[in-house]
């Protein structure tokens, strides 16, 4: 199993940046794809990007590609959601999750941190 805590929300005005941390406990961290999510009130789970095992495999969701970055740590077992040119609508709790390799769904989540941008 992984545990995963997320840090590094707060506030930040529209234009900003802001960078998350994810660090992992627990066994075979590097292992697991890592990916982030967020969740605005009224509104589903969004997905944003994952980063694979090795750090060679990345994806981003159209919302956020050019202005968020994935990278991971295996040695520090943390991931990293760098975030620039932030919107209002950005402003989501931010979780990180982790999938097992060979799994289909991501079977470990952080807490949260909240995402505020104001405009």
């Amino acid at each position: 199993q992984v545990q995963l805590v997320e840090s590094g929300g707060g506030l930040v005005q529209a234009g900003g940046s802001l960078r998350l941390s994810c660090a992992a406990s627990g066994r075979n961290y590097s292992l697991y794809t890592m990916g982030w999510f967020r969740q605005a009130p009224g509104k589903e789970r969004e997905f944003l990007t994952q980063i694979s095992e090795s750090g060679s495999g990345i994806g981003y969701a159209d919302s956020v590609k050019g202005r968020f970055t994935i990278s991971r740590d295996n040695a520090k077992n943390t991931v990293y959601l760098q975030m620039n040119s932030l919107k209002p609508e950005d402003t989501a709790v931010y979780y990180c999750a982790a999938r097992e390799i060979g799994r289909p769904k991501y079977d470990y989540w952080g807490q949260g941190t909240q995402v505020t941008v104001s405009s």
